[in-house]
């Protein structure tokens, strides 16, 4: 039966609603950026441009670097942007849009987002690169799908206990990068550990202004977690859901992160800019052999 026009929304051009993209407009290979703006910095770098679009933060560029077709593309702020941008990036390789029918055969993506973020460890340092070795689901998007065979419900019940997490609040999930990814992506300049993500900036990140936070001590009970010699190294706002609904829809990603703040040591680099620009290059000289 074809998915209903009310669930898989299409402009009139054909393209997908959010996105605005069709399906010749997009690599199988994207690079995810928070920022609109970070697009073009990366994409500065390519030989040639084929293709830009933008509809609201979501912008889509499409080259050659290095003689290796990607796409970049921004989502936003927040799960629920990747929610959104990973159904629909789905969407278009493995659904016929004309018969609005799933594909037979299925396309695999390869998904690698380049953010920022804060580290909660006093031994990362900024201006370093972590690589996210697992999603800490605490925004709640995740329990929406079916979900359970990705999880890991031990490192979960220890996190849970650990932290005393409240009942009011959705279960943590912890759902594990791509290995394929982690493998290509890590050297001696990267990180890797635990990377959570929040829903919100302020007090989901445990952030006060004028608002008191249900749990004032949770920045440093996530410090001090550890399961296995595995600890939560930074904060977010993408990565849980871009792990678990890559698992889900059988896409491989990874999230990499140039490292700006210091929660624990209470630090900020003295040229972010300059760390970002370092991830890009990093970034776009592994994909070529990707």
């Amino acid at each position: 039966m074809p998915i209903k026009e009310s669930e898989l929304i299409l402009n009139p051009d054909g393209s997908v609603y959010h996105l605005n993209l069709k399906p010749e407009n997009i690599s199988n290979t994207i690079i995810f950026v928070g920022d609109q703006d970070r697009v073009e910095k990366i994409t500065k770098h390519f030989d040639s441009i084929e293709f830009t679009t933008q509809k609201r933060e979501f912008k889509t560029q499409t080259g050659i670097y290095r003689g290796k077709r990607l796409t970049v593309l921004s989502t936003g702020i927040g799960p629920d942007n990747i929610d959104i941008v990973m159904n629909e990036l789905d969407a278009l390789v493995n659904i016929d849009l004309q018969t609005r029918q799933p594909k037979k055969d299925l396309t695999s993506l390869n998904i690698v987002r380049v953010g920022t973020s804060g580290s909660l460890q006093h031994d990362i340092p900024v201006d370093s690169f972590v690589i996210g070795s697992h999603g800490l689901d605490l925004t709640g998007l995740l329990h929406f799908y079916q979900i359970d065979e990705f999880t890991n419900p031990e490192i979960e019940t220890a996190f849970i206990n650990h932290t005393n997490w409240h009942s009011n609040k959705s279960r943590p999930l912890f759902i594990a990068n791509s290995a394929k990814l982690q493998n290509h992506f890590s050297s001696e300049k990267t990180f890797t550990g635990i990377t959570a993500t929040a829903v919100g900036f302020y007090g989901p990140q445990g952030r006060v202004l004028r608002l008191p936070v249900q749990d004032a001590d949770l920045n440093s009970k996530m410090d001090s977690f550890d399961f296995e010699n595995n600890r939560i190294s930074n904060l977010e706002m993408e990565t849980s859901a871009i792990y678990g609904l890559s698992k889900l829809l059988g896409h491989q990603a990874l999230s990499l992160n140039a490292i700006i703040a210091n929660r624990a040591n209470g630090t900020f680099s003295k040229d972010p800019k300059k760390v970002v620009e370092n991830l890009i290059i990093y970034t776009l000289d592994k994909m070529i052999t990707l």
